[in-house]
């Protein structure tokens, strides 16, 4: 019998932070961080490719190249010393260059299915601790039934490291609340890294739980984006680039990035997220998201379709 997990909830929730590194390494900073910088290719060969089974990389990269739509497991990951860490945030996008579109579907991390390669039933955040990047992908492929091309995994020990590196990032706060160490008020926030994770790890004191923390999340992704993308970061890409290789993984090599970066930007011209509903539920004591299969069908249509 597998080992399961400890039932411990994570200190630290992820639900859209891994968007960062499509939006800033692959998407977001441009196709002159590989041209003029020679460290990027060796960081992403050396460091961050890390190719996985349950993916053909031949079949992806005959889709890249053919520049057909493609379907990507982003994966926030609170893994720390002597422990392989959860997937706290598991979401799925879409890249459909035929119409310029991509799509971020959001996963909660509660979500009970099935663990592909332990054959119970558990947490889909789970998938990850007992499998890492191979199993979530394997576990994600068959919850949805579609087919995954890539994966993009993120430590997000690295995330206030990244910010302070490009500087500072500025967020449109819509609620006040101080956290005994931070006063952040209503309007525009300008934040250092160190306030940037508290800004999305704050949860207990917004009326809208879970959902306003995502918001907030996805309020620093546009503005580490922003940021990223700016004139004046320009001279930090082969830094950032080193932090992006201390804690990302993924099976794209610097090939697929370029191509992705030539053949796939404009699709950032028409996004659009969603996030998966359910039933929250206690079984045998411990708390679940039931997704009921109208609910996943609607997915898999999303998905699948782009």
């Amino acid at each position: 019998m597998s080992r399961r997990p400890d039932r411990k909830k994570p200190k630290r929730l992820w639900l859209k932070i891994p968007l960062i590194l499509i939006g800033v390494l692959v998407l977001g900073i441009g196709a002159y961080a590989f041209s003029i910088y020679n460290n990027a290719a060796k960081t992403v060969d050396d460091e961050m490719h890390a190719p996985i089974d349950s993916i053909d990389r031949d079949v992806a990269k005959k889709k890249v190249n053919a520049t057909e739509p493609l379907n990507i497991l982003l994966l926030g990951v609170d893994a720390r010393e002597g422990d392989s860490g959860r997937s706290d945030a598991v979401m799925v996008l879409s890249l459909d260059p035929t119409t310029d579109s991509m799509q971020l579907v959001s996963i909660p991390r509660d979500t009970r299915t099935t663990i592909v390669g332990e054959g119970f039933e558990d947490k889909i955040n789970h998938a990850f601790a007992f499998g890492g990047a191979d199993m979530s992908v394997a576990t994600v492929e068959n919850f949805l039934d579609i087919e995954l091309d890539y994966y993009v995994q993120m430590n997000m020990e690295g995330l206030d490291e990244l910010v302070d590196e490009l500087g500072t990032i500025t967020v449109d706060n819509e609620i006040a609340w101080n956290d005994g160490s931070y006063d952040f008020q209503e309007g525009p926030t300008e934040m250092d890294g160190d306030k940037t994770m508290a800004f999305v790890r704050m949860r207990k004191q917004d009326p809208d739980g879970d959902f306003g923390r995502t918001d907030r999340q996805r309020k620093v992704i546009q503005g580490i984006i922003d940021r990223g993308a700016s004139f004046g970061s320009v001279t930090k890409i082969n830094s950032t680039i080193d932090i992006l290789g201390n804690n990302m993984e993924t099976n794209m090599d610097f090939d697929d990035m370029k191509k992705l970066l030539n053949s796939y930007a404009d699709t950032r011209k028409n996004f659009v997220s969603y996030q998966m509903t359910g039933n929250g539920t206690y079984i045998d004591e411990i708390y679940y998201l039931i997704v009921d299969d109208k609910e996943v069908e609607k997915v898999h249509g999303m998905v699948s379709g782009i």
